[in-house]
């Protein structure tokens, strides 16, 4: 008999939750009887795509309609011309994206991909799903009708796919597959471990590699190694107190090595986790915080022969730097997973209907919404006792948090500063919530000596030449990475280099509130200084909040119209930075007004000549939730 050749599975994320979803897609697949291969496109050789007969691509779209970097080298070979029309024919496809509708350009990477593979002569298996985070039961809402869509659609051109037909429900399943790690322990006589209580830079380095290479399966030659480590020598609040918000001022140093980076630059700092919160977890799951572990993934033997991995690291250090267990929520999985492991009948019961289609938005409200910890769940079901290799492989991992640069390294050699809101919020049952990253980062005393781990990459924002008019928007935290460009212009100027004028407008709520960086921008708006009229450019603030009609940057754009577009004539470049609600799409029709009313065109005219401008590296937004 012919072995059914796998189901193919790709996805592209950022956030986890394309592989998320890709993973569920497998697992209903396998439980249906199909064979599965589940990759990362970064995993997988383009050029071998005609080969597959069925393929099922999971991408999500990032920031304001970008693919995420997984999929970047598979999109790029896609565009190529010598491919042709026919290049797909015997391959048939599906296509489910994941966005958010708040944004301008929602799950534009899924539309786009859906329709490149029909040009190249793909043969879709339905109609492409959008998952949207809007939906009240986020993406998921999408998802459920979708896949079952898919598995009839595939059922129906290929009955082998699923030997054991398509209707399956999660009641109906009653066994657990084994997780997909092994974890071996060793006790702590069995492992050298330092005398001393501080951790030097190269321990926690070898720490941080060790664990994150163990937990995703990759070798250590991934982005697991720190570019640096740096400590904080300021901690400022810029905000006024009792305002409503609280934002803050960082300076950090280099304590490792030299750090290096451009203006427009992003920097992704891992955060530390409560020293209470740890020992809480490792109490509720009964495990030994002095053993010993080396965490493998099973079908990866190329993973064992890469020596750092192969090292036992603290089980307590191996929780701390890569399980996120006081932060993000659980996924729907870890629910049905629990319910396995519950012995307590009511509990299982609940968890059996959380992990069911009927439970889905139940179990979206007590989890998503109320955005519950990995530890505040499993303390809701104390029968549930989990084998460390099923939470290893189910919590979240503890991700790096990203932030613009707000400093020039040309200015403040050897250091790097960052402009931070503290997220914190009430959820529907009036419960308090805390940003991780930036909570942590806000209690940090600058006298103490602590070590934060920090990767340095390029962001959305290039760094502009000093001869380049800038037209900068950035309400809120969005100044951080302007603030940088103006003081490296203005150390170009005092130099003598030629430089450009700018232009910037600046939003906040109130004058008195949360005037970031106040006195920055007036001892630059100066005469003759970078943000100064008599330059050709000037700063321009909107207090949303300070007058009974709200007033906003692109108020203040209009207003200034005409010296917009004198700077948008002599080439100016656009860069936009702040909060992705609706600010960048409010920003660019203000934008397409101005170049339509002083350019004389219409505002098709106007929304073209934008397009040309963003096409040509000219128009730059960096938005973030």
């Amino acid at each position: 008999m012919q072995k059914t050749r796998p189901l193919l599975i790709l996805y592209a994320t950022e956030t986890g939750n394309a592989l998320d979803a890709a993973e569920r897609l497998g697992r209903e697949a396998e439980r249906r009887g199909c064979p599965v291969r589940v990759l990362s496109l970064d995993e997988f050789d383009p050029s071998s795509l005609p080969y597959e007969k069925f393929v099922i691509f999971v991408v999500s779209t990032t920031g304001q309609g970008d693919t995420p970097n997984p999929m970047k080298a598979f999109w790029t070979f896609l565009l190529q011309r010598s491919l042709g029309q026919q290049w797909l024919e015997n391959t048939r496809y599906a296509v489910f994206g994941l966005g958010d509708s708040g944004y301008q350009k929602y799950n534009f990477v899924a539309k786009k991909l859906d329709k490149r593979l029909a040009d190249l002569g793909g043969t879709a298996i339905i109609e492409k799903g959008l998952g949207d985070d809007q939906h009240p039961s986020g993406y998921e809402g999408a998802l459920d009708p979708w896949m079952s869509s898919l598995w009839t659609m595939l059922y129906n051109k290929k009955p082998l796919l699923f030997p054991k037909g398509v209707d399956i429900s999660v009641s109906e399943i009653k066994t657990l597959h084994p997780p997909k790690v092994d974890i071996t322990y060793f006790d702590s006589r069995e492992v050298y471990s330092r005398s001393s209580t501080e951790i030097d830079l190269k321990s926690f380095e070898k720490e941080i590699v060790t664990s994150r290479s163990m937990l995703s399966g990759k070798s250590s030659s991934d982005k697991s190694k720190p570019d640096c480590f740096l400590k904080m020598v300021k901690n400022h609040p810029i905000s006024r107190p009792d305002c409503g918000k609280d934002v803050r001022h960082f300076e950090f140093e280099a304590l490792s090595s030299t750090i290096n980076y451009e203006v427009g630059d992003v920097v992704e700092i891992l955060p530390g986790q409560s020293p209470e919160a740890i020992d809480a977890f490792i109490k509720r799951c009964n495990l030994n915080p002095e053993s010993y572990i080396i965490v493998r993934h099973r079908n990866k033997d190329d993973f064992l022969e890469d020596g750092v991995t192969n090292v036992p690291i603290n089980l307590k250090r191996f929780i701390e730097l890569t399980m996120d267990i006081a932060s993000a929520s659980p996924r729907r999985y870890f629910f049905e997973v629990m319910s396995f492991f519950a012995s307590a009948q009511h509990e299982k019961e609940r968890l059996e209907y959380f992990a069911s289609p009927e439970g889905r938005d139940d179990l979206y409200q007590y989890n998503q919404k109320e955005r519950r910890t990995v530890l505040e769940v499993l303390e809701d079901f104390p029968s549930v006792n989990m084998p460390f290799e099923w939470l290893v492989q189910l919590i979240p991992p503890l991700k790096t948090r990203a932030f613009s640069i707000s400093s020039s390294i040309l200015v403040h050699p050897n250091q790097v500063h960052l402009t931070v809101s503290i997220v914190s919020w009430t959820t529907p049952f009036k419960r308090k919530r805390s940003g991780l990253c930036s909570s942590w980062l806000a209690s940090l005393d600058p006298n103490q000596r602590v070590c934060i781990p920090a990767w340095f990459h390029k962001g959305a924002l290039p760094a502009p030449k000093p001869s380049l008019p800038l037209i900068l928007i950035g309400p809120g935290t969005g100044c951080a990475p302007f603030r940088g460009f103006v003081e490296e212009r203005a150390l170009m100027e005092s130099k003598a280099v030629p430089t450009s004028p700018i232009l910037f407008f600046f939003g906040c709520r109130n004058e008195q509130n949360d005037f970031l960086y106040k006195d920055f921008w007036a001892l630059h708006s100066q005469k003759g200084k970078v943000l100064s009229e008599e330059k050709g450019g000037g700063f321009y603030v909107a207090f949303s909040r300070d007058q009974p009609q709200k007033v906003y940057v692109q108020d203040k754009m209009r207003e200034q119209s005409a010296k917009v577009w004198d700077l948008l004539s002599r080439g100016a470049a656009v860069y936009v930075a702040g909060s992705s609600n609706n600010m960048p799409s409010d920003v660019l029709a203000a934008f397409e007004d101005i170049v339509a009313e002083e350019g004389g065109v219409s505002r098709e005219a106007a929304v073209r000549w934008l397009r040309i401008l963003e096409k040509g590296g000219k128009y730059h937004v960096e938005a973030w939730a």
